[in-house]
């Protein structure tokens, strides 16, 4: 038999595949992905809860599927995933935990998805007619998916991660307040027996005679009981710089002013920073929403979240109903008619969809 039989003869081993390793593999990037463990910080998370507090408020107007609670959800989820799915079912909406979908000409048509339960999820098909999809953050490569705003800041988000982690450790790890006495004229089981009667000793001056003298037999040196500090030196490590540095950058890609989150921000700064979020980050979530249950549902859907957050500046609207009052009057006494009237306060920019 010549070699090349031996080899053509050889049973090939049997190829083992792990389906669980295989489905950890292909959702590593969407559980890690560029984000990491930098969702659990407290910047994060306190971005979070004012999305989902804001959107929980919004007033909703043409269906009573979207409540609070799911709103919550979906505020949570487009936080951290940039998307969120919910499954319409008879007389509510279902939150999805994974999905899969197919598209065409970049719109899906058709979802996998997993519904969770105490017990284990159950995986059907459904149509894109049956699932709202909610996305924030698209890309024209993939305008069927969303990007959460972390992954748009990965490197600051990192960074944060990175510091608070480092913070941690030397808040558990470091020496913090322990102090080095050199004793060198005594032995060890002097040193233990001092040390001992240091602990627990607070608030109190503790003095010993110290008979360390020089080789000359001179006096007791000036550098004796002079204590050495072992709490590490974090200024020059930049950290206090760099964790506010990447907290305000975070802050920002959730549209969330700084000046909102400043333990010496005042009643106007924290206004103001109410309504940026409001009128800059939610609304606009808001009518993405409501685009989307719109369609889905087959009647008109409208989210206002400016109205119950008080969004708005309540002095200048005081003062400019006054206005719109007083010229509405002038325009009466002048006999303009009611069309004149409504294509005055248009072009000043006064409508129902300005001012809800």
């Amino acid at each position: 038999m010549s070699i090349l039989d031996r080899f053509r003869r050889t049973k090939a081993p049997d190829e083992t595949r792990n389906y669980t390793s295989q489905m950890m593999a292909s959702r590593f990037v969407e559980i890690t992905g560029q984000r990491g463990i930098a969702d659990l910080t407290a910047t994060v998370q306190g971005c979070i809860s004012l999305w989902e507090s804001g959107l929980s408020l919004a007033d909703v107007n043409g269906t009573d599927a979207l409540t609070p609670r799911d709103l919550t959800l979906m505020a949570r989820q487009l936080g951290l995933k940039g998307e969120s799915v919910f499954l319409m079912g008879d007389d509510r909406l279902i939150p999805v935990s994974q999905w899969d979908l197919k598209t065409r000409d970049g719109i899906p048509t058709a979802y996998r998805l997993t519904l969770p339960d105490v017990a284990g999820g159950r995986s059907f098909t459904a149509l894109a007619g049956e699932v709202l999809h909610i996305r924030v953050g698209s890309t024209v490569e993939a305008p069927w998916r969303g990007t959460a705003p972390l992954m748009r800041a990965s490197l600051t988000a990192g960074l944060l991660h990175a510091v608070e982690s480092a913070l941690s450790d030397v808040y558990a790890d470091s020496p913090l307040g322990s102090q080095v006495v050199p004793m060198p004229e005594d032995p060890n089981i002097s040193n233990e027996q001092l040390a001992r009667s240091f602990r627990g000793q607070r608030g109190r001056v503790l003095l010993r005679e110290s008979t360390a003298v020089t080789a000359a037999g001179g006096p007791a040196p000036t550098t004796d009981w002079r204590p050495s500090d072992l709490s590490p030196d974090l200024s020059r490590t930049m950290s206090t710089e760099s964790m506010a540095a990447a907290r305000q950058a975070i802050l920002g890609v959730y549209g969330v002013l700084p000046s909102l989150m400043d333990a010496q921000a005042a009643g106007p700064s924290v206004r103001e920073g109410q309504r940026h979020l409001a009128q800059w980050q939610l609304q606009p979530i808001a009518t993405l929403i409501a685009q989307e249950a719109s369609e889905k549902l087959g009647t008109a859907v409208s989210l206002d979240t400016l109205r119950p957050t008080q969004a708005y500046d309540a002095g200048g609207r005081a003062r400019t109903l006054a206005g719109v009052i007083e010229g509405m009057a002038a325009a009466k006494e002048a006999g303009l008619s009611d069309e004149q009237v409504t294509a005055a306060l248009n072009f000043a920019g006064i409508t129902d969809r300005a001012y809800p």
